[in-house]
């Protein structure tokens, strides 16, 4: 699963490079997920822009990360496309997280 990630500002930007989080992905994303959130940092943003498949495995992963995080730093999700955005508001976890149309908007919003 390959992540890049940028500090903007107090902001820690993780972006997903691969076009899906699935089953065969979950863990490795967990991990590196575990690996550059180490980095202190206010908020977290997550753009899944280039996500276009997540499944059951791939959200549970998400929610790790988030319950990791907690309760110290939000995980905060951007860009997700239409496909997964469905999958958020199906399970009802659009609900659970702070979703932003796209990066640059989660940037400008405070946290």
């Amino acid at each position: 699963m390959q992540l890049e990630s940028t500090m903007q500002g107090t902001t820690l930007v993780i972006r997903a490079l691969d076009d899906r989080i699935d089953a065969a992905a979950a863990i490795q994303f967990k991990e590196r997920m575990r690996d550059l959130t180490a980095v202190p940092s206010a908020r977290v943003i997550l753009d899944l822009a280039r996500v276009h498949f997540l499944d059951s495995s791939g959200l549970g992963a998400v929610v790790a990360v988030m319950k990791l995080l907690a309760p110290d730093r939000p995980l905060e999700l951007a860009g997700l496309t239409p496909t997964v955005e469905k999958v958020f508001r199906l399970t009802r976890m659009d609900t659970i997280f702070t979703i932003h149309r796209g990066l640059e908007a989660g940037l400008r919003q405070a946290g």
